[in-house]
Order: C-alpha cells, then sequence, then structure tokens
C-alpha cells in the first residue's frame, strides 16, 4: 500500500493563492532530495553509479540545478534538452543524449558540449560520422525484441521505433573499433518499459544486458565502459500499489553483476541509469480550484486547470489519487467521509478532459456556488497527487489554453516560483501581429 501526503494545509494554500492564483505545479524540494540519496546509497555497492535524470519528466532548471548539486546527470532527447542540462550546471559527460530519428544540427550539439551520445539506430553510425564527427565515446540503444516483454505505455519491444537489433549491435561496434582514432570508449543502453513496478522485471533487463556485454566481448573485443539500464522505473500510483524497494532492487542486479560480468573479466563495470519519474514524481502536485459543479446523468466537478496541464488521464486512462486540503479522508477528527462520486474535469472542448471518473471524494465546495450564494469564500482546493513527472512538461495550448506556473517548496518553507504561469501575450508571442493587419 502506498500513502499519499501533501506538504501544505489549506491555509497556507490560501496563502499561495493569494501571490500565485490556481492551477500551479507545487513540487517538494526536501522530499525529492531525500529521495535523490536514497537511491545513491543503495546503488553504492557498484563501483561506480549515476543516475542521468529523465529530462522530458521535468524540464525545469532549478529542479535540474538541485539534482546536479547531488551529482546526478541529466537524459536529454532534444536541443532544448541539451540547453537546459547546461544551464543546470551540468557539463560533458554528465549529459547523454538520448533522442531518436535525430537531426544532424542535435548530434553536432551534444558532441561539441561533450555529451554522451546514444545511438538509436545502425544507420545512424555513419550519419553521424558525416555530419558532426564521431565522438571519444559513444553508445548504443538494445531492442531486444521479443526477447524481452513491455508493458501498456511503452508498448512491445519487437512494435517500437527504438534501438538495434542485437546482430546490428554486434556488427556496430565491430564497425566503430575499426574507425581508427575514434570511439575510444564504448557503453551500452536500453529501455524497455515505463512506468514499471515489478522488481524482477527491473533485475531481468540488468541481466540482460549484462549478457549481451559480455557476448559483445567476446565477438568484437569491445569492453564496455558503462551499461546504461534506462529508465523506466515506476511509481505507485493508486493507493493499492507500493514503491520499489530500491535495497531490494539493487540486489538483484547486484547479484546479477557477481553472476555474469565478474566471471567475464568486466568488473569493474559502471552502472548507469535514466530514472526521472520514481526521482521526482511522487513529490510534485497540480493544485486547482473547483469552479463549477454540474449534476446531469453523472455529477461532475470542474476545475480551473484542464487536460492541457496534465494530459496522463486523458493520454493513458492514468490513475492519479486527488484529495480536497482540509477535507481528507483519514482517521484524523474532523475528517469528511467519501460519500459522493464525481468525474473530476476541465474546461477543453474533448470529453476525454478527465482527470478522474467516477472518483469517491468528500463533498467539494465550488467558486460557482460561493459567487451565486454571496458567500466570500472560494471553491475548494483539489490536489492532485504524484504530478511531479511528466506533468507540466507534457502540457500544450489547445484551445487556446495557458500552461500553469511551477513553485517549489525550499527545505526551509519557503514558495520560490520557478516557472510562470504563461500569458495571453505568450500565446501570440510567435504570430506576426501587425502582418495579419495587412494580409489580405
Amino acid at each position: 500500500m502506498s500513502e499519499k501526503y501533501f506538504p501544505l494545509d489549506k491555509d497556507a494554500l490560501e496563502k499561495i493563492a493569494q501571490t500565485y492564483p490556481t492551477p500551479f505545479y507545487v513540487y517538494d524540494e526536501k522530499a525529492i532530495i531525500d529521495n535523490v540519496r536514497k537511491i545513491k546509497s543503495a546503488f553504492s555497492v557498484f563501483p561506480s553509479y549515476k543516475n542521468h535524470f529523465a529530462v522530458k519528466a521535468l524540464p525545469n532548471p532549478y529542479i535540474l540545478k538541485l539534482l546536479a548539486a547531488e551529482g546526478f546527470g541529466a537524459d536529454c532527447a532534444s536541443l532544448p534538452e541539451l540547453m537546459l542540462a547546461e544551464i543546470s550546471g551540468m557539463k560533458g559527460e554528465d549529459i547523454i543524449l538520448t533522442s531518436n530519428e535525430t537531426p544532424a544540427k542535435e548530434y553536432a550539439a551534444a558532441k561539441k558540449m561533450g555529451a554522451v551520445i546514444n545511438l538509436d539506430d545502425f544507420t545512424h553510425i555513419e550519419f553521424l560520422e558525416k555530419t558532426a564527427g564521431l565522438p571519444e565515446l559513444i553508445s548504443m540503444r538494445y531492442n531486444p525484441g521479443p526477447v524481452k516483454e513491455g508493458n501498456a505505455i511503452i508498448g512491445k519491444p519487437e512494435e517500437a521505433k527504438y534501438g538495434f537489433t542485437r546482430d546490428q549491435l554486434i556488427e556496430g561496434y565491430a564497425l566503430l573499433k575499426k574507425k581508427g582514432a575514434f570511439p575510444k570508449r564504448f557503453a551500452l543502453h536500453t529501455m524497455v518499459a515505463s512506468n514499471e513496478l515489478s522488481v524482477p522485471y527491473h533485475i531481468e533487463t540488468a541481466r540482460l544486458l549484462f549478457e549481451l556485454a559480455v557476448e559483445i566481448f567476446n565477438k568484437t573485443g569491445v569492453r564496455l565502459e558503462f551499461i546504461n539500464l534506462g529508465g523506466g522505473m515506476g511509481i505507485p500510483y493508486k493507493l493499492d500499489q507500493t514503491a520499489v524497494d530500491y535495497k531490494v532492487l539493487v540486489d538483484g542486479i547486484k547479484k546479477a553483476y557477481d553472476e555474469i560480468l565478474v566471471p567475464a573479466g568486466l568488473d569493474p563495470m559502471e552502472i548507469r541509469t535514466e530514472w526521472g519519474r520514481v526521482v521526482t514524481g511522487p513529490y510534485g502536485w497540480l493544485v486547482a480550484r473547483a469552479v463549477h459543479k454540474k449534476e446531469i446523468y453523472r455529477n461532475y466537478i470542474a476545475l480551473d486547470a484542464c487536460m492541457a496541464d496534465l494530459m496522463r488521464p486523458a493520454l493513458y486512462g492514468a490513475y492519479h489519487h486527488i484529495t480536497i486540503p482540509g477535507k481528507e479522508n483519514s482517521n484524523q477528527s474532523g475528517s469528511l467521509p467519501l460519500n459522493e462520486t464525481y468525474d473530476i474535469v476541465g474546461s477543453l472542448c474533448e470529453n476525454n478532459d478527465k482527470f478522474a471518473i467516477q472518483r469517491k471524494l468528500p463533498k467539494i465546495d465550488t467558486e460557482a456556488e460561493a459567487i451565486t450564494s454571496g458567500s466570500s469564500s472560494a471553491g475548494d482546493f483539489v490536489v492532485i497527487h504524484d504530478a511531479g513527472a511528466h506533468g507540466r512538461s507534457m502540457g500544450f495550448n489547445y484551445n487556446g489554453k495557458l500552461r500553469c506556473g511551477e513553485l517549489l517548496l525550499r527545505a526551509d518553507g519557503s514558495i520560490v516560483q520557478i516557472r510562470r504561469a504563461e500569458s495571453v501575450e505568450d500565446y501570440f508571442a510567435t504570430l506576426d501581429l501587425n502582418g495579419v493587419k495587412t494580409f489580405k
């Protein structure tokens, strides 16, 4: 079972909302850093370990700077993400470019900054060589195909567009080894799941890569410098799910390391990961206000946030826990029972703009009810949990919706705005409005 918490009470939210109106994201700095240190401690059994935070999960330089201070690097998939990592203080091989269908300018930018380039396709070896030149260190992404099962979010590996086949990898390392001066150093990577909570699944992935590293060495003579186990580590979005025990996971990976790499003479081997969701996901929340209540065939609560702010429920049918500050259902005195059933929705012109469907919650009071009754109180806050990864970063502007801002709860209890909410001016910024006046 997972326990959901929120570090701010209703009074604190009311105070914050006076300066930063809802909706907004808020992240808990102390909780993130504590979690980072637990991850590092667990993996300290290996000769060397580094996590490259998946920037796509939470692409904010304030968060990235906190992670960089703890020794984390960045896993990037585009030029802007590379730039964000560098702005945040990450340098050179702290950064990995793991992209697919990569344009030449992104390879060139990654090479110029000394980032690790992780190739996604055999044909990219020659493409990279001719457009940017081969770097000293190069990694390649393995797609195990039917050898390994995927999951509902990322799909089956054999149907995924990512990575080299096993035979292509062997041929690729052999080819690169013959290239001459560069590359001199090599690495291996895979990514076969997303939001996966099964510990045996992740241990099996490590074992698969360790066996492949031995095969690469035996067939090509290439001794890998590091093995990147990828990301995909899940978090318990639902109350009946359990968080991954880092020690149990790492004990299993270390056992595979000792059984496979050590006898093959490939110890020491650096272990890397590209965890994003598990690093920040449980420590971020989308905070909104209840604006309207609608009662037709179902009862609806409409928020001032919509799927443009958090699209996971609409895109994946994903569950996010919801609480109402001041009305939390618990054993505490004064808590309210979950005696109402609502669809929690946004204002987008799409019927899948829903954060929750037929969810049991306490009675929610709305802004519209307060206004029409002459009350001075505002609508209830609605807190959407586990939004610290793949939340704000997946936002969009459909229907002219403006993406919300981001706040950071510092370790000392202060609040810092780390991204302001978008304005109407931002929405029109890329349009030549003067040109429209004379356009015929």
